[in-house]
């Protein structure tokens, strides 16, 4: 199914969902793939997504979804880049050769630069790292927080600001601590240290 740049809703659009008393059985609603091995985590977010405006499909395994998204690819997925199978790598690519206007949010819950930015390269437009709420997830669909003017082809971040906007993520979770965060990345204090210091232009 190939859908025009206009047809995939902006998150006004799922904001606009969300209270309509009308859409009773989701026809309407934007279709999501959910896809994460881990099924509690599914569950609730499956729920919280639905409230916010969209139709959500849960697979647990590449495989599942990959079976599920052949004749009818979603408009959005939420993608967790280590799953029992086979790489969520894999299903981005497969996503956007299917569809290029699948707006697609990877999720890692290990520190991986390297991998993070080979999901953007193929097509994602924005990772998170785990544990990633609802409001983070609806967010990053359109990366420019609160421009819901962004466009469906929009340009994805450079490879630099990605790196640097990942370096000062763990640094957060590091309270600031610069030696704990050089090991979580296995970088060298003095890397880190430069690298925090010049904080790329968004290209």
């Amino acid at each position: 199914m190939h859908r025009s740049a206009a047809a995939v809703g902006s998150i006004s659009d799922i904001g606009v969902l969300v209270n309509d008393p009308c859409d009773t059985n989701g026809a309407d609603r934007p279709q999501l793939l959910l896809v994460d091995d881990d099924e509690t985590f599914c569950s609730v977010m499956s729920r919280a997504l639905e409230k916010r405006g969209f139709q959500v499909k849960v697979a647990h395994t590449t495989a599942e979804a990959l079976d599920g998204i052949q004749n009818d690819p979603p408009e959005y997925a939420v993608i967790d880049l280590k799953m029992p199978d086979q790489s969520g790598l894999m299903l981005v690519s497969t996503l956007k050769a299917l569809d290029e206007h699948t707006r697609i949010v990877v999720l890692t819950g290990y520190a991986s630069i390297a991998t993070a930015v080979e999901a953007i390269k193929l097509g994602a437009v924005y990772y998170l790292s785990k544990p990633a709420d609802t409001d983070d997830i609806v967010a990053a669909f359109h990366h420019e927080s609160g421009d819901e003017s962004a466009s469906v082809n929009e340009k994805p971040l450079s490879v630099n600001r990605l790196e640097w906007e990942h370096i000062h993520r763990v640094l957060m979770e590091h309270r600031g601590n610069i030696s704990a965060t050089a090991r979580a990345l296995g970088m060298h204090r003095r890397t880190l240290q430069r690298k925090l210091s010049k904080r790329p232009v968004r290209t």
